[in-house]
């Protein structure tokens, strides 16, 4: 949604039962006392009964339970905290990586730059709830579906989903769904797959809700074609690989089941770590993304329908990890995507953590200490973008720089182009994959330039940006549109003098 919906264009979203707004807002029925996401089968409840709330966790700090039919905590996320830039979007992406958990209310509002006190107020009147009311209806969203979707114990759950209790758990899920954890689990549709011992956790197997379409195809051949060895594998069906979390290592699956569903198989150091885990691999294949929404508004340009019409439901891939994506993308700059694959797993190996036991990946990328002391024994290519590399690295090490999910995009790229090294197209890849920021342009690669001019669609930077204005907010979508709608390989001889290759220099790794 690019605007804000009006009460009348809500209603009509649940009186259709509209599953596209699912997670976008909950409705809150006063005369039941119980809120419900818009595609709810029940009755349409009568109008003046209805009150609309942008987050679950406002209901329930209004006085309301979720829905035991529709259980709205069960939609996917909201894509507005992508598609907004302020503060409360960066809070909203922020607590979803358990910030709140790990750094409590002050370290959030550090982050964000405010007082404890001052966020709180801002969120309450922005969102109609605080930090601690939204984290807590996280958790609750973690909880559900570790209960349904997997066989942990009531007690791993508890601690999974970030509760500090067994009982403050038991109290939130009460309270949230009107339902025992026990009595929750046993609404579920069908017993999860086994677990297999993984590090003494077990392997964790949970269902990502989406909205569709889903250009699943597109997703795994955009990771196959960059993965990193022994940091990642992927296939033409299933992205798995090694991240660093808070806690300690860990590994997750991605793949696409017979139904059509997105599973995550995850194994964590620690069960802490199990949601930042979730909300992380969402980001990467962008499952809070509204794809009708998108590809309704760059239909409308003409130039634009057949490819939206061949690849419905386009995602933006996001970033595990945002200061390994700054090092990929630099890396990246002027070279193949073959050639910077080559370049970051000979890295890794060199400079990776070797770790035992975490699925099919034997290794961390490196640290950004790592890469600061050692990284220009091994790096090669010209002398001025190893120092870049390395002195980016230091920065990120030592906190001089800081890149997060949670940033404010105009600051980041700001603090990204004071680097050395670091242009406009570099800074902006960034802000689309680490953001998730739906509205980047990439005029200047190469790629896109080409695919521009294969679809019809001005091909010089200030005409393909001028052109891309009427696409906003969506223009990371326009993007890869345009970076699929590369023309086929050519020849190796003719590649030389082109810059219509399937994998041209100056794109994106």
């Amino acid at each position: 949604m690019t605007t804000a919906m009006t009460f009348d264009e809500r209603y009509r979203a649940i009186d259709s039962r509209d599953a596209r707004f699912d997670g976008q807002f909950v409705t809150a029925v006063r005369s039941t006392g119980i809120y419900c996401r818009p595609s709810c089968p029940a009755r349409t409840p009568k109008a003046s009964n209805v009150t609309f709330y942008a987050t679950s966790a406002a209901a329930h700090e209004a006085g309301y339970r979720a829905c035991k039919r529709c259980l709205p905590e069960a939609a996917p996320g909201s894509p507005a905290w992508n598609l907004r830039g302020d503060t409360a979007a960066r809070a909203m992406r922020l607590i979803a990586d358990g910030v709140v958990e790990r750094e409590g209310v002050p370290g959030l509002a550090r982050r964000l730059g405010y007082s404890p006190r001052h966020l709180t107020r801002l969120l309450t009147t922005e969102l109609g709830a605080g930090p601690l009311a939204l984290s807590r209806a996280h958790r609750a969203q973690t909880a559900r579906m570790l209960l349904v979707g997997t066989e942990l114990p009531a007690s791993d759950v508890a601690f999974s989903a970030g509760f500090s209790s067994v009982r403050q758990f038991n109290d939130t899920v009460r309270e949230v769904f009107g339902m025992s954890p026990r009595e929750l689990r046993a609404r579920r549709r069908a017993t999860p797959a086994p677990t297999r011992d993984v590090s003494g956790l077990g392997t964790i197997d949970l269902v990502l809700p989406h909205r569709g379409p889903l250009d699943a195809d597109g997703l795994f051949a955009w990771m196959s074609a960059r993965a990193i060895d022994g940091v990642e594998d992927a296939t033409p069906t299933r992205f798995s690989r090694a991240l660093r979390l808070p806690a300690g290592p860990a590994w997750f699956s991605l793949r696409i089941d017979d139904d059509r569903r997105v599973r995550l198989s995850a194994s964590v150091t620690h069960l802490s770590d199990l949601s930042a885990l979730v909300t992380r691999a969402r980001r990467l294949f962008d499952l809070d993304a509204d794809p009708i929404a998108v590809d309704e508004a760059l239909a409308e340009r003409p130039e634009l329908r057949p490819l939206v019409r061949a690849l419905p439901g386009i995602r933006v891939p996001g970033a595990a990890d945002p200061h390994e994506m700054l090092i990929r993308a630099m890396i990246g700059q002027q070279i193949t995507v073959s050639a910077a694959r080559t370049a970051l797993s000979a890295l890794t190996a060199e400079l990776g953590e070797p770790v035992a036991g975490l699925g099919s990946s034997t290794r961390m990328f490196p640290t950004m200490a790592a890469i600061a002391t050692r990284g220009a024994d091994v790096l090669r290519g010209p002398a001025a973008r190893i120092r870049a590399v390395t002195g980016v690295a230091a920065a990120l090490a030592d906190g001089r720089l800081t890149l997060t999910a949670g940033d404010d995009g105009g600051d980041q790229r700001a603090a990204l182009l004071a680097m050395p090294g670091i242009g406009p197209w570099t800074a902006d890849y960034v802000r689309m994959r680490v953001l998730g920021d739906p509205d980047v342009i990439l005029p200047g690669d190469v790629a896109v330039r080409a695919g521009a001019a294969a679809a019809g669609v001005p091909a010089d930077p200030k005409n393909l940006t001028a052109w891309a204005t009427r696409s906003a907010p969506w223009r990371s979508y326009l993007t890869a549109h345009l970076w699929r709608a590369v023309p086929p390989r050519a020849s190796n001889r003719r590649r030389q003098g082109t810059a219509a290759a399937t994998v041209p220099k100056g794109t994106r790794s």
